[in-house]
């Protein structure tokens, strides 16, 4: 992949662009490796710029990460919304839940860049920053949850804003983890295969998410029926 080399940016639009151009070129990484292996040194040098100049427009290579997480979050709710779409009144309460549960799970599998920042945000992400990118970021993420309580609230309006806000937020969660550890390091790939009867522990992240966001969402629904 060739190098760009940029000249020094001397206005507010020119400025925009070198933010515009290093976003883009993180998110190609991140098509072609975990969140772990993008470096700070390899992002400048695609992007065709000295690591200090990178850190001129971002506070630290999480800082780059965590505007691409609100991006791609955005993205997901709007995917999400688009294949709820409206409830059926005539559906009983199991069949849109099965149905919240199906597009939740399909749509996340079709975003593994997302998962994997998921994976990552608290434990890698959330570090390193400033607060002024803590709070653009939490904000962001704040706009899609609420975008994301409506699309849950559209399918199960049982659940009541506060029911679906709680889901929400254990289902991101469970998310990242489960897609951890679906997705494990080359030895840990390796002793599954060296060893078939590892296969009992060895989660699949579709149905794995299928099967905690089921139990998670059954148990709130009785709660917020009563």
């Amino acid at each position: 992949m060739g190098v760009k080399t940029f000249q020094r940016a001397r206005s507010d639009e020119q400025r925009a662009e070198r933010r515009r151009a290093i976003l883009a070129t993180a998110a190609t990484m991140l098509t072609e490796m975990p969140v772990a292996d993008v470096s700070l040194n390899e992002l400048s040098r695609r992007v065709g710029l000295a690591k200090s100049n990178v850190l001129n427009y971002f506070d630290s290579r999480e800082a780059v990460l965590l505007e691409l997480s609100s991006s791609e979050l955005a993205a997901w709710v709007k995917d999400l919304d688009a294949t709820v779409g409206d409830a059926l009144p005539e559906l009983s309460i199991d069949d849109r839940a099965e149905q919240l549960i199906s597009a939740i799970v399909g749509t996340l599998a079709e975003r593994p860049v997302l998962c994997d920042l998921f994976s990552a945000q608290a434990a890698v992400l959330e570090r390193n920053i400033t607060t002024e990118t803590a709070l653009a970021f939490k904000r962001a993420a704040a706009a899609s949850y609420e975008d994301m309580i409506t699309a849950v609230v559209g399918v199960l309006p049982e659940l009541g804003r506060d029911g679906a806000g709680r889901f929400i937020a254990t289902a991101s969660l469970l998310a990242g983890a489960i897609w951890s550890h679906s997705h494990p390091v080359p030895a840990i790939l390796a002793a599954y295969e060296a060893d078939p009867s590892l296969e009992a522990i060895r989660l699949q992240f579709e149905p794995a998410l299928t099967d905690s966001l089921r139990t998670l969402l059954y148990g709130a629904l009785p709660r917020a029926t009563k």
